[in-house]
């Protein structure tokens, strides 16, 4: 078949509208705070078109102003180091700002530059932080992990000693599932490990932690099939339990005294953990006062949730609340999303999120007894973050979405007393916000936008008043680079009734007289939505971007299934994963945008997504291939049956045979009559390989004409890869769906590694 080529600009500016180019092309959109004395100030780092500036604000004062004259600084430190010094890109990972003068690390040295004259001179400071490391609060001390066990250490290097010693493989301490903790996305980056899962109580006298007992689960298996070494292929065979297995990671609290060595552990059963300690998930703390440890504990089925008591002391375990629902009771719609659950009233009552009206709403209980005392908030519409409890008011601080007619997905900043009366919004705009509140909470940064409108950041008090405005988002390099504001529609589902909502991006020199092929970009779990109704687009969100400048009209679409909305939109998912979080809804989305869009070519429909997306991508060409003749599949998530057991049984239902072999994209191998290209790590220790090798394989015994591409050394997410996957996809949509040919020569180059991301993962 002829294809004519297509125009290289096209992949110029696909590249240029990359996650990792986003900063050179969006200016002022986003302000990540470090806190000074609790937080009554804070400094960030903002992106302006004179470059990198240090920006010191001080709420109270409502001032907002250069950390210091950085052109001056690039001089004096220039001068003191030897070294050449920008001024629009100072070398700098953090400030620590004093009344007269600035220190912070440059060219492995610990700098203190007087803002009197500017005179750069080497000062004492504290150690750079260590990946592997918990620091305490009050910065004295660091656990650390050693062997199996962990060791604490003083930051002065006085001493280092052990907290535990009986730590083995089976049964260490501090220890995430296998897949997370030796992931090898982290062996790339030189780290051997995370650091310990570990929770320091207030004063910086005690650490909670878990003892993982991984007693018999079950091992699965990846070939290093290129060792940097150029050595034979190497086996690595890390703990992986599948839905229906007995034996899984469980976490049986311990509480450790840095000071007197002593080890108390919960006298209570261990909780399941397939997918993420307790302690990361934030799902187990301290008390304020650290009179106590709260964690919360879900039944594997996840019909029942739990919150705890935990004594520091004793050992000893009591339960606070219980709930227990048809479907799965979560603390959070977002899987990740930190439990809207807080202990008030110095332990006396509970601040519960619950979904058992319909809505997510907050509801007090009394914690001694478990008495409902109020439900705080109601109304069709949900709570999505507390922000911020104010006890002597006996008021809560929340986000909340639903209140928007436009868009339920915005989110508003509301206020409602903890006796259920005085329901106000603070911020009483069309707006999405998404809200940082201050280490002290007596403010919060507030960043307001919508998916076509850039962000205006401010800081505002508990009242909604502006205090001092940070930043108004550029986007001037944007447009000019071609992007366009998406489309926020809203259509009708499968169902016939139920309102779906989605973003579609036309392609870039958009011509209405034309007739252009279309691309679904899906998230195929209900554990996180597709669109955010921010500016921000999010992970998914800036391919989409990209896609769109290659030609396609692009739609992302949160079908029924997936959060953000009432519990009943939400558990259209349970029991029925195998329809990707409504993949019906994306269909009958695309035909009813294309009944007033008639450039929307329904004869040429595409779908690219990776890992829950991947999943989706495929299902999508198997079940509906009247309607998907192209797809692209990076990491799919094809067989629940062989992954880890805490998404399937707890979004779909305890194991089952017959009903998981149902959700195989295996299992309809047999349906595939569209053009589909399947990529895969060989390393990726989040799903396995052999779950993209089972398709390929039942693919190849129905006789199927396929693409497969299998990266030896990639893990989950292709890091150091995502060029060549990237490319590899762009190329195979272009030729099959777009029906021209890439460009000829034209390479992505490498994506460039972000310290300043790593720095944020790593703390």
């Amino acid at each position: 078949m002829h294809r004519n080529p297509l125009d290289v600009q096209a992949y110029r500016t696909a590249e240029r509208l990359l996650r990792h180019h986003r900063k050179e092309l969006v200016l002022g959109d986003k302000v990540t705070p470090r806190w000074i004395e609790d937080g009554a100030r804070f400094w960030y780092t903002a992106n302006t078109a004179a470059g990198k500036r240090y920006v010191l604000v001080d709420p109270k004062a409502g001032t907002r102003q250069d950390a210091f004259d950085h052109e001056r600084l690039a001089v004096a430190l220039a001068a003191a180091s030897g070294q050449d010094v920008d001024a629009a890109a100072l070398p700098l990972p953090a400030i620590q700002p004093t009344a007269d003068a600035v220190e912070f690390d440059a060219f492995g040295e610990h700098w203190r530059c007087r803002l009197t004259d500017y005179v750069c001179e080497k000062a004492e400071g504290d150690a750079p932080g260590n990946p592997l490391e918990a620091a305490a609060p009050d910065r004295k001390h660091a656990v650390y992990r050693a062997g199996h066990d962990l060791r604490a250490r003083s930051l002065d290097g006085t001493r280092d000693w052990a907290l535990t010693s009986d730590g083995t493989e089976d049964l260490d301490y501090g220890a995430n599932p296998d897949y997370l903790m030796y992931s090898t996305l982290l062996t790339k980056l030189g780290l051997p490990h995370l650091p310990p899962a570990v929770a320091w109580s207030p004063d910086s006298t005690r650490v909670l932690t878990h003892r993982t007992d991984q007693r018999g689960v079950r091992r699965t298996h990846l070939v290093r099939a290129a060792p940097a070494d150029g050595g034979d292929p190497t086996l690595l065979s890390p703990r992986f339990p599948v839905p229906g297995d007995e034996r899984i990671p469980l976490a049986e609290f311990v509480v450790l005294d840095v000071t007197t060595g002593s080890v108390t552990t919960a006298r209570a059963e261990p909780v399941a953990m397939s997918m993420m300690s307790p302690i990361f998930q934030k799902w187990a703390w301290w008390a304020e006062d650290g009179s106590a440890v709260y964690y919360l504990s879900r039944t594997r089925d996840a019909h029942t949730l739990s919150l705890h008591r935990l004594d520091p002391a004793s050992g000893a375990v009591r339960t606070v609340l219980t709930e227990t629902g048809p479907t799965r009771v979560e603390p959070a719609q977002q899987q990740l999303q930190p439990p809207m659950v807080k202990v008030l009233a110095g332990g006396s009552e509970v601040l519960w999120y619950s979904q058992r009206d319909g809505w997510g709403h907050l509801y007090l209980f009394g914690a001694e007894t478990g008495e409902l005392l109020a439900q705080v908030t109601s109304g069709p519409w949900g709570v999505q973050e507390i922000l911020h409890v104010d006890e002597r008011e006996r008021v809560v601080y929340f986000l909340a979405s639903g209140l928007v007619e436009e868009d339920p997905y915005r989110r508003s900043v509301c206020r409602a007393g903890l006796d259920g009366s005085g329901f106000t919004r603070l911020t009483d705009d069309d707006l999405d916000h998404a809200v940082t509140v201050a280490q002290n909470g007596a403010y919060f940064i507030d960043s307001a936008s919508t998916t076509g409108t850039a962000p205006v950041i401010t800081v505002r008090d508990w009242t909604g008043r502006v205090l001092v405005e940070l930043e108004r988002a550029d986007i001037t390099r944007l447009e000019e680079a071609g992007w366009s504001r998406p489309e926020r529609f809203r259509v009708t589902s499968a169902d016939g009734k139920t309102d779906i909502y989605g973003l579609l991006y036309l392609p870039h020199g958009f011509d209405p007289s034309r007739r252009y092929p279309v691309l679904d970009t899906p998230y195929g779990l209900p554990t996180a939505s597709r669109v955010s109704p921010s500016f921000d687009p999010g992970y998914y969100g800036y391919e989409a971007e990209a896609l769109a400048a290659l030609g396609f009209v692009v739609i992302a679409v949160d079908g029924q299934g997936s959060p953000g909305r009432d519990k009943a939109f939400h558990d259209a998912s349970y029991g029925n994963l195998g329809d990707a979080c409504g993949l019906t809804d994306h269909v009958a989305a695309l035909r009813e945008l294309a009944a007033t869009r008639p450039w929307m070519d329904l004869d040429r429909v595409g779908v690219t997504g990776m890992s829950s997306g991947g999943y989706a991508a495929a299902r999508a060409l198997l079940r509906h291939p009247d309607v998907f003749s192209v797809g692209v599949a990076e990491s799919g998530m094809h067989d629940f049956r062989h992954l880890e057991p805490g998404l399937a049984e707890a979004y779909h239902g305890p194991f089952d045979a017959e009903a998981y072999a149902a959700l195989s994209n295996a299992e309809s191998a047999d349906r595939l009559s569209g053009k589909l290209l399947l990529i895969h790590g060989g390393l990726d220790d989040r799903v396995p390989p052999q779950v993209t090798l089972r398709l390929a394989e039942r693919l190849i015994a129905h006789g199927k004409d396929f693409e497969l591409v299998v990266v030896p050394d990639a893990d989950h997410i292709y890091f150091g890869y995502e060029h060549y996957v990237t490319q590899r996809k762009w190329d195979f949509l272009v030729r099959h769906l777009l029906n021209a040919e890439p460009p000829a020569d034209y390479r992505l180059p490498p994506v460039p590694i972000d310290m300043e991301a790593l720095a944020e993962l790593f703390g």
